[in-house]
């Protein structure tokens, strides 16, 4: 695959996110777009991906990913095992050996602060190479 063509795929993913996001037209639409906002904000250098018919987020390797459910949105950290979460975000698959994820229902309000802090601190490992 030349140059090219990855940035072609990297635009095909991005957009096929802006249209999942599309159409998701109740809170969860809302409430992706505004996550999707905070992780780049968090971690411009991420790769936006459209994996598994999901939104994901990559540097060294897979960092998140976002899925929408009929009744809730679902942050996923692939190596979230691994990661410190001072802010006890996670309050999903705390039972799985590597992942963690946090669940989103709708009016649940979010520290975005600690949220940005997570992504961070996921991208520093994916970064480094490291696995549990």
């Amino acid at each position: 695959m030349n140059k090219t063509d990855s940035k072609n795929d990297l635009a095909a993913s991005s957009q096929r996110i802006i249209e999942h996001i599309a159409e998701l037209t109740d809170w969860r639409g809302k409430m992706l777009a505004h996550l999707r906002n905070l992780i780049l904000e968090a971690a411009p250098e991420l790769t936006e991906e459209w994996k598994w018919e999901t939104p994901v987020w990559s540097y060294n390797g897979n960092v998140v990913a976002a899925g929408a459910f009929k009744d809730h949105l679902k942050l996923n950290f692939f190596k979230g095992a691994s990661l410190k979460d001072p802010k006890k975000l996670f309050n999903a698959g705390l039972e799985a050996k590597a992942s963690r994820g946090i669940d989103i229902k709708e009016g649940n309000t979010l520290d975005e602060s600690a949220l940005k802090e997570l992504v961070r601190a996921a991208v520093a490992l994916d970064a480094s190479g490291k696995r549990k």
